[in-house]
């Protein structure tokens, strides 16, 4: 019965349009009236002690950094790269998405400012080449997920914070899934577009791909600071996304000299208005995770499906499509945050690896993103594409099916997560 009050008033307060984190605070209420426990103290001490975490200071600071990286120019000389790499092959401002999704992944962090970008600047160059443009904007789409998977990761931060797992080993395990991923895109890439009548880019000369790569060469260094002071120990992932705040201003301002002091403002107005949304929905759900810990909700699904916990493989397989159902209706965060206090103590029990668990369930959420009815970087791609959002959904949808039997392999094959990740640990 305490599960399907939580669930319940949960759904019920999203379905009449309160907001995700108010719809948190407000099933917590309710799970507290119904426990005969209601005080509010406990609501604010919950949300305060929420955000004061030290590894949180990490979401603003890489918020930042993307913002600075696309309003410093960072992101277009990535392209610029990746076009004069592989622009030339058939099908190549296909790869041209994929490979600059890869490397402005391992800067960023963030699907949708990375999908943004990438459509802003492809999407009319593929059009001009003869390109399938919903198509193209499923692909891109489909390339802005990889985003959260490979590090850094904002969703890893939120996990690691919400599931009490270390987010330097769900960092460096992402990488792997991540290029597989990218791999994956590719493949299907050149499968869907092998009859299309399609022209590609001219040859770049050795004299401009080693030009294009002297001039990406600030932004490609960027994600070899990060990542490397990482799995050094130099830095801590905190300490990183402070480094890579500050690397990106001072490439953005003083090497390639496109972000200037007027331009600050509005920098730090974006990243500070997508960082308190963030922060908000992150307090709201440590109260929803207190109470469902006090209300034992986690024994209690666990009671459903006790046959599961002795076949690993299976409950992962029941999981991510629990997961996969439920991203299609609710943001990357709010699933995080929902249903990290809930599933940890399970996966604990059943003997699953925590960090393969927390890339599988971030990788899941991911393709939550290009899934209808939400889907909110086919939005993303639709608004800066200008493409009907029935078109790109239905051109996303060859990258969505790869993604998702990539999502299967991973569940039936552990390994190919778990001895990268121990490698690179």
């Amino acid at each position: 019965m305490t599960l399907f009050v939580f669930v319940g008033s949960l759904l019920g307060a999203m379905a009449i349009g309160v907001p995700v984190a108010f719809s948190l605070m407000f099933c917590g209420v309710i799970l507290m009236w119904y426990m005969g426990m209601f005080n509010s103290q406990i609501i604010a001490q919950n949300m305060i002690a929420g955000a004061d975490t030290f590894t949180l200071l990490a979401i603003p600071f890489f918020i930042l950094a993307g913002e600075l990286m696309n309003s410093g120019g960072l992101s277009k000389r990535i392209i610029d790269f990746a076009i004069a790499l592989v622009g030339h092959i058939r099908g190549g401002l296909g790869i041209v998405a994929i490979v600059a999704a890869v490397i402005m992944a391992s800067i960023s962090g963030s699907a949708a400012a990375d999908t943004a970008a990438l459509a802003a600047i492809l999407i009319p160059m593929m059009a001009k080449a003869g390109y399938n443009i919903p198509r193209s904007g499923g692909l891109i789409a489909a390339g802005g997920i990889i985003a959260p998977v490979i590090p850094p990761s904002m969703a890893f931060i939120v996990f690691g914070v919400a599931a009490n797992v270390s987010i330097t080993q769900l960092f460096m395990a992402g990488i792997v899934p991540g290029l597989l991923m990218g791999v994956s895109l590719i493949g299907t890439w050149l499968f869907v577009v092998r009859k299309d009548n399609i022209q590609p880019l001219p040859k770049a000369s050795g004299k401009e791909r080693l030009s294009a790569t002297g001039r990406a060469l600030w932004a490609l260094g960027m994600p070899v600071i990060i990542l490397g002071g990482i799995k050094a120990g130099v830095v801590t992932p905190t300490e990183a996304a402070v480094v890579a705040a500050v690397y990106a201003l001072f490439v953005g301002m003083f090497i390639y000299r496109e972000l200037k002091p007027a331009d600050l403002a509005l920098v730090f107005l974006r990243a500070a208005k997508t960082t308190s949304v963030i922060m908000f929905l992150v307090c709201a759900a440590l109260v929803s995770a207190w109470l469902i810990t006090a209300a034992n909700i986690p024994a209690e699904i666990t009671g459903y499906i006790e046959p599961l916990i002795d076949r690993p493989k299976l409950l992962m397989l029941a999981i991510m499509i629990l997961v996969l159902v439920v991203g299609t209706a609710l943001d990357l965060t709010p699933t995080i945050l929902i249903l990290t206090p809930v599933l940890m103590p399970i996966i604990k029990q059943a003997g699953i690896d925590p960090v393969y668990f927390g890339v599988m369930f971030i990788m899941n959420n991911c393709i939550g993103l290009i899934t209808p009815p939400v889907g909110v970087v086919l939005n993303v791609v639709s608004g800066v594409g200008r493409i009907p959002l029935g078109k790109v959904t239905g051109g996303v949808m060859p990258f969505l099916l790869a993604q998702t039997i990539l999502l299967l392999l991973l569940v039936a094959f552990p390994e190919i997560v778990t001895v990268p990740a121990q490698w690179l640990r």
